[in-house]
């Protein structure tokens, strides 16, 4: 490819980003079709159109501020059950999402598009071994889960796992390795999320990290609308019969995978979102909140509430910010495809950073300060959009404990330990107590809950011996 494609020089003159074809002619046939894909794939429309209302900062303050005055504790939550009545209501529930899965109604979304980074660990989070006992990756964690969901319940589950550019490659060669831990390899699917170019924050002109390349970032878990849309997943799971998708972050190895009475009390309620939230452990804990604004369910984020607000009050004495955001959420695909339609999109929000990129030279820029803005969408912000969204109190200890930072709260320690608890109090329920600080590890494919555990002991398929040890090397 020697000249410009026709009408990009044009499309880039029209936005004032130019620049970017300013080493063309030093580039390579295929270095020069890489930079016209991904110029192709920005909307530089929206770019601008958001980078200018960015600009305004002063009206998106007091919105803000105006979002927590009007906050108030969400109404209409299922709470945990504290009665024979209410426990007898969850467990109907679990028989409606049982049905469900056996009819092949549900499919699984795992956003891990992530790196470890944060954890030390140079590779895509999925892959970080979390087993207190064998070390079995996040990965493997989840794969269990499904294959023992689909043994349970009989019918297809199909796993659609939103990889990154940064993930992509590498987790379908870790599936690959391990032979996607016994699941019918045509049943899982990856796909790539979305990228957004940086753009400088004063200017709104488009950072470049090499002569051929834009600095590219990934659009946040709110590109997963898109993203199913455009990779043909949608139309595929509306074809296979889907009709509603559970999904989690591939950070939290305790999450109830394919939870029958979330899916269930989903169903029951005609819901288009429905979210597990947890309490809150302190007004300050670093969670997003759901809250109900003008009649809409909303979330509102940590960094939006000073301490006073985070621990403000209603008139009962309960914390209006109570609703811990856990990222377990059900999901109608009617709602999803009209999500991916119009002006159904889903926000984009601006993130101020310091992004290294190239100079007009050529040389590496690695600034110290903020210098550029950063552009993703959020899964959350489609609750406003639901007009029916259902809020489900989980269980805090059982089924959120998430690995996100390498020391700790919310850390591969926690989360080991947590995961360790769990067997304890299983094996308790079956008459075997065990030492507080006992290792254990209890596979999805041993056990999906303590009743399942109690029965396989009794019957001598397993023994607590098999399910206990040393803590794994880390």
């Amino acid at each position: 490819m020697k000249t410009t494609p026709p009408g990009v020089a044009t499309k880039l003159a029209e936005y004032r980003q130019e620049h970017l074809l300013q080493w063309w002619d030093e580039l390579s046939g295929e270095q020069q079709e890489s930079l016209v894909a991904q110029i192709d794939s920005v909307d530089f429309e929206m770019i601008r159109r958001v980078w200018q209302e960015s600009k305004i900062s002063s009206t998106a303050a007091d919105s803000e501020v105006n979002r927590v005055d009007q906050a108030a504790a969400p109404k209409s939550v299922v709470l945990q059950p504290a009665s024979e009545t209410e426990e007898a209501q969850w467990e109907q529930a679990a028989e409606v999402g049982a049905q469900r899965l056996a009819d092949g109604k549900v499919a699984v979304i795992t956003v891990a598009g992530g790196q470890g980074s944060r954890l030390g660990f140079a590779h895509p989070k999925g892959m970080f071994p979390i087993g207190p006992i064998s070390n079995r990756s996040l990965f493997q964690v989840f794969a269990e889960q499904i294959l023992a969901r689909k043994r349970r319940h009989g019918g297809d589950i199909p796993w659609l796992i939103m990889t990154s550019a940064a993930t992509h490659s590498e987790t379908i060669d870790f599936f690959e390795q391990h032979d996607f831990w016994g699941l019918d390899r045509e049943t899982v699917a990856f796909f790539q999320q979305g990228s957004m170019p940086a753009v400088d924050a004063s200017s709104g002109r488009v950072l470049m990290s090499a002569p051929d390349a834009l600095c590219l970032s990934p659009d946040g878990h709110g590109g997963l609308v898109m993203a199913l849309k455009s990779s043909g997943l949608l139309d595929r799971m509306a074809s296979a019969g889907v009709e509603d998708f559970f999904y989690h972050q591939v950070d939290n190895p305790t999450v109830i995978m394919c939870d029958p009475a979330l899916i269930g009390l989903h169903a029951q309620n005609n819901s288009q979102l429905t979210t597990c939230v947890v309490n809150k452990l302190r007004p300050t804990e670093r969670m997003g909140v759901l809250v109900d604004i003008s009649d809409h369910v909303e979330i509102i984020e940590y960094s939006e509430l000073n301490e006073e607000q985070a621990a403000r009050e209603d008139a009962s004495g309960q914390w209006i910010f109570w609703a811990g955001n856990t990222a377990i959420h059900a999901f109608s695909l009617a709602f999803l495809e009209q999500l991916t339609s119009g002006g159904g999109q889903l926000v984009l929000h601006v993130a101020e950073k310091a992004v290294d990129h190239i100079d007009v030279t050529g040389n590496l820029i690695e600034p110290s300060e903020l210098n550029a803005n950063k552009f993703e969408r959020f899964i959350f912000d489609a609750l406003p959009l639901a007009t029916s969204a259902l809020i489900v109190e989980g269980n805090r200890e059982r089924e959120f404990n998430p690995v996100k930072n390498a020391q700790g709260n919310d850390s591969p320690l926690t989360s080991r330990e947590a995961l360790s608890r769990i067997g304890r109090e299983w094996l308790s329920s079956a008459g075997h107590t065990l030492q507080e600080t006992a290792s254990v590890e209890i596979s999805p494919l041993t056990a999906l809950d303590a009743d399942e555990l109690v029965g396989s002991l009794k019957d001598g398929r397993i023994t607590v011996n098999s399910l206990t040890g040393p803590p794994a090397a880390t």
